[in-house]
Order: structure tokens, then sequence, then C-alpha cells
């Protein structure tokens, strides 16, 4: 063994390298505070490791960035795992980066002969700060997406160059396809190329120059091995700890989430995103910016900041006056007590706006339901997966009632997102439309005329409303047993797939209840056409009431003469307008009708646990 180690290291000199790497002298013995720079060089090699292999998986393009991160987050054997190590290393490294750098600063070891030292260690930092901006847009998800178009809107203020140093970035006018293969690139080659030579150089120079050690003569100088060494390992042990804890905090906690990085909805510039936020260590720069409103924000997100790296990078020259070192300490411990009340600010701030958790609590409705629609046996289609949710009625309907029907609408009482509306409605509430409950509180006669049904339109003093509040008022025992069988006879007309195993079991109940709507008995026949023909009938045919076909043509035009004709009260002709295509009406009557994917009760890997 001997001899192929003698053998070995003529050829390499690895008895030399090691000495090297081993033997370093420590003025004043192994000390905690020295193990910033090797937890940093642990966090960036599991960076790169990590990010090896999720590179292996990628698919750099705006429709299939985000199916290739939901595969490896969902679908492959510890991409979870894989990902949420990469995700929170990253997180840990920008707080290890500020430790390392206040360690340096109250060490003085920004001085001479160590200044361009120093400037590599700040280049590392804005690196590093680099590789995460770049990163957040990789899943091309709603979160990282709108985050990375605010963060790039601000290059465009720069005077000058900021248009074109914009349009550079972004790859043409708007973003697409051309900025996440840009970002990719820096992410995955430029920066971690320029982030390698630096930390090179960075070493290198420390070799050089050695350790500046406060209080040297606390105990002898000793050796980096051991005790130095066992102190690096063990902050690096705990660092991983701490990123496995962040990993698997989820299934810990049981909080719902899941395991591993976030991956909201995939990315759709043409839905609007109010939970975007940047990453934590982002936010204090998203509320500073917030002081400066209108035309003045260049002074927040570039005068100010640029100013403030200036006076940083001039620290090893100010650190030579005879007050310097103590500014330099003064103005790095206000700056991280500026950024932490500012961070802390934005989280509370959040935390007490209640359109803020409105809009993060539709962003989790949106990403769940799309991994359940990417779950579905139809898959995600060749569109992509942004289109899953650009189809879903359970998805859009809501968004398209509240924008054009909760004017006057409601749905349980609320616009569709459920959201209370401080006006009172002006037609009925449409949760359960057509279903047996429904129609049974509009057969109502103490509920016909209340704001849940025509209260609040011209039809509360109609015939319909009339006669129910008069005839079936004074119904018998066997009318309003007949009146049930109409009740469940209409609601089938609709086929809605909440009441199918019910239709099935009531088959011939139903079929009585045909017979007694088309006949005279009930009186239905006298205003309303149903199956038949019926040019005298004054409402609207209840030929198929409530099912598909019949509630689009009912949203696309309410006014025609199968419906209210020219006894229309108010309502729009969406259709007939051109007001909604017949795509979002269908979507809006898909909803109403409760006719979308209702996936199995069965959690995705992500969901149930790691073991």
């Amino acid at each position: 063994m001997n001899r192929l180690l003698n053998w070995l290291d003529r050829r390499t000199g690895f008895r030399r390298i090691i000495e090297y790497a081993l033997y370093e002298n420590i003025p004043g013995g192994a000390r905690w505070r020295y193990v910033w720079g090797s937890t940093l060089v642990f966090c960036l090699s599991v960076q790169f490791m990590t990010g090896l292999f999720l590179w292996m998986s990628y698919s750099p393009s705006s429709q299939t960035a985000w199916e290739s991160v939901y595969y490896i987050q969902n679908e492959m054997t510890g991409g979870w795992l894989l990902r949420g190590i990469h995700h929170f290393t990253a997180s840990v490294m920008n707080v290890l980066l500020v430790l390392h750098l206040m360690q340096v600063v109250i060490d003085g070891a920004y001085k001479a002969p160590r200044e361009i030292n120093f400037w590599f260690g700040l280049g590392l930092l804005l690196l590093v700060l680099g590789l995460s901006l770049t990163g957040y847009l990789l899943p091309w998800d709603q979160k990282g997406y709108w985050a990375t178009k605010v963060a790039t809107n601000i290059m465009g203020i720069v005077p000058l160059v900021g248009p074109a140093l914009q349009r550079l970035v972004i790859g043409g006018p708007d973003y697409g396809h051309y900025t996440l293969t840009r970002f990719f690139a820096l992410h995955a080659g430029v920066l971690p190329a320029c982030v390698i030579a630096l930390l090179v150089w960075h070493i290198f120079l420390f070799r050089r120059h050695g350790i500046t050690a406060k209080d040297p003569n606390r105990k002898p100088d000793e050796y980096f091995w051991p005790d130095q060494v066992l102190n690096d390992a063990v902050a690096c042990l705990a660092v991983l700890a701490t990123v496995l804890f962040l990993v698997l905090r989820p299934w810990m906690f049981h909080t719902g989430e899941d395991l591993g990085a976030e991956l909201a909805a995939p990315a759709d510039p043409s839905e609007t995103y109010s939970a975007a936020r940047p990453e934590w260590y982002f936010l204090f720069l998203f509320e500073f910016l917030k002081f400066f409103p209108g035309g003045t924000e260049i002074w927040g997100a570039i005068i100010i900041p640029t100013f403030v790296m200036l006076i940083i990078f001039l620290m090893p020259i100010i650190g030579r006056w005879r007050l310097g070192h103590r500014f330099n300490v003064g103005l790095s411990l206000s700056l991280l007590a500026g950024v932490i009340f500012l961070t802390f600010l934005a989280m509370t701030k959040d935390k007490r706006d209640p359109a803020y958790k409105i809009a993060v609590e539709e962003a989790r409705r949106e990403a769940d339901r799309v991994k359940a629609l990417a779950r579905s046996p139809l898959g995600i289609p060749r569109e992509g997966a942004v289109t899953l949710l650009r189809n879903d009625p359970l998805t859009q309907g809501p968004k398209l009632f509240a924008k054009n029907c909760a004017g006057c609408h409601r749905y349980d009482g609320r616009d569709g997102m459920g959201n209370s509306l401080k006006e009172s409605p002006s037609a009925s509430d449409l949760k359960g439309f057509a279903s047996r409950a429904w129609l049974a509180g509009l057969l109502d006669p103490q509920r016909i005329d209340s704001p849940h049904y025509f209260g609040a339109t011209k039809f509360k003093d109609g015939k319909m409303a009339k006669f129910v509040k008069k005839d079936v008022a004074g119904f018998s025992d066997e009318q309003k047993t007949q009146l049930n069988k109409i009740i469940a006879a209409l609601s089938a007309e609709a086929e809605l797939k909440s009441q199918r195993d019910a239709d099935r079991r009531d088959a011939a109940l139903i079929a009585e209840g045909k017979t007694l709507i088309a006949g005279d008995s009930m009186r239905c026949s006298e205003c309303h056409q149903f199956h038949k023909p019926d040019e005298d009938a004054s409402a609207p045919d209840l030929t198929g009431f409530g099912s598909r076909d019949w509630l689009m043509n009912f949203i696309a035009n309410p006014a025609h003469a199968r419906f209210y004709g020219k006894r229309n009260d108010r309502m729009p002709a969406f259709g007939a307008d051109k007001v909604l295509d017949d795509h979002a009406i269908g979507l809006v009557a898909d909803w109403l009708r409760g006719d979308w994917y209702d996936p199995s009760p069965e959690l995705p890997l992500a969901k149930q646990g790691p073991f």
C-alpha cells in the first residue's frame, strides 16, 4: 500500500496538497467564529451537486419548465427531497453570507493587505444573490414569474441604459421563452462559473495572507487540523440539519403543505397574481421601495442601494482612518438591523392584509388544483400545463362569475371567489342552481320572494311568485307529494353530476313528475313549454332545464323567445352581445352545475410523507 501511495505522491504531490490544506496556521487557535467560510463552501457544494441532478430532469422552455419541475416534485423518486435541499440551502446560504461578512468586518479582516480579498467576497455575495434571483424563475410558476417580472422592471428604470438592459435580460419586449432560457443559462452556467473563479482567488488570497484573529493572544496558535476541522464539520452538519428540517417541516407538523420547495400554478401572463412576493431575503428591498412612490422609486431601487454598496466597497479605505473601523462596524450593524426591521415589517403587513390573505389562499387553491388535474387520467396536454387551469371550470368559473355576474347574483351569498360584497343582491343566488334543494326553495311560498330568489327582481310580483304564494301555499298533502315529484323530474332535466345516483334511484318517481309537468293538473303547462312546442308559452322553456345546453343558451341570451323574451329583467345577453365567448360561458355553466374533474382521495407522494 505504501509503495502505491508513494508512487501516486511522486506523480501528483497529493501529500503536499493535504498538508497545505490541513496544516494552515490559526493565530489564537481554533474558534467557532471561523466556521462561516467552510459552511459557505459546503453549501455551495451542495448547491452544485443537487443542481446537477435537477438539471438532468429539467426542460428549460416556457411550455415544459413547469411540467418538468412537477415531474421532479411529484413523480421522480426523491425528487421533492432533492429540490427541497437545493431550495432551502440557497436560503441558508444567504444568511451565512451575511454572518460571514459581519465576522470579517468586526474582526477587521478587510484591512490591508486583504482589501482585494474583501472585494472578492463582496463579488461572491452579489453573485449568490444573482443565483437566487435567476433560480426563482426556473420553475416557471406564477410566484416566480410575477416576482421576477417586478425585479426586472426595476432594472428598466436605470437611467439611459435601463430599457436596453431590461430588454437584453428578458430576451425581447416581453417575458416568455427567451426570458426563461437566458435565466437558466445565467443560473446554470455563467454565474456558477464566475462563482468558482472568484472563490478560487478568494481562497488563494485568504491562504496567502492568513487569518486576522481578534485577541490572537487568547491562546496559542494551532493548525487547522484537527480542532478547527472538527468545528467546521459540526457547523456543516448543523447547516445540513437545518436544511433538512425546513424540507421536512410540513410532514413533521402536518401543515398540509408540499414537502420540499413550493410549486405554484404554472405561469400565466393573462392572469394577475396578487400573492406575488420575492423570497424572504429580498423582502427588505420590497418593503423599502414602498417609501418611494411614483417617479421617486429610482431612489429606493437604484441610487440608495448603489450608494450603500459603494460605502461597503470602500470599507478597506475608510478603515485606515482612526475611527474608520468603528464607523464600518457601526454601519454594518445598522444595515443589518435595518434589513431585519424591513423584513419583519413586510411580513407583519402581509399577515394583517385581508386582501393578501385571500390572494395567498386563491394561489394555494390553484396550485393544488393544477396538480390534481395533472394527476388526472388525461394528464398534462401537449399545449402545456397552463391550459389545465384555463380550461378548468372550478378555477375559471368563479372568476368569471365574480367579474360578470356578481353585480346582481350571488353564489352562497358571496361573489363566487368567497368575497363578501357590500351591495345587496338584485337577482337570485345561484349556488345549487337546478338542484332539488334549489327548486324546492324556489317553490316555497316563504322564500320565492326573498332576496335568495325573486325578491330583488321584477318577478317578485309576477305570475310565478303569485302562483306559489297563493296556490302552492294552499296545496293539500297529496298535491305537495305531486309537487315533490315535479321538483325531482325538473331537476333531473339538468342531469347534474351530484344527483346522478338519486336520479337513477328515483327513475319511476321522475317519470311521474314529467307527466305532471306536461299535464294540466299542476298548471305548469299554462306558462311553460316542456318537451313539445307551445306557441302560447310565456315563461322559460323547461325542456332540459338546468342542463349544460340550456344554461349556456340562457346565459348567452336570456331575452330569447325560449326564455324570458321581452320580459327579461336586466340580465345582459353575454353571448349575443359578445361579452363572453362560448368557451367562457361553458366554464361558468359547468362551474354552476358542478361539472369538473373530481380527483380521487389519494394524496400525491409529496403530501403522504417522506418514508
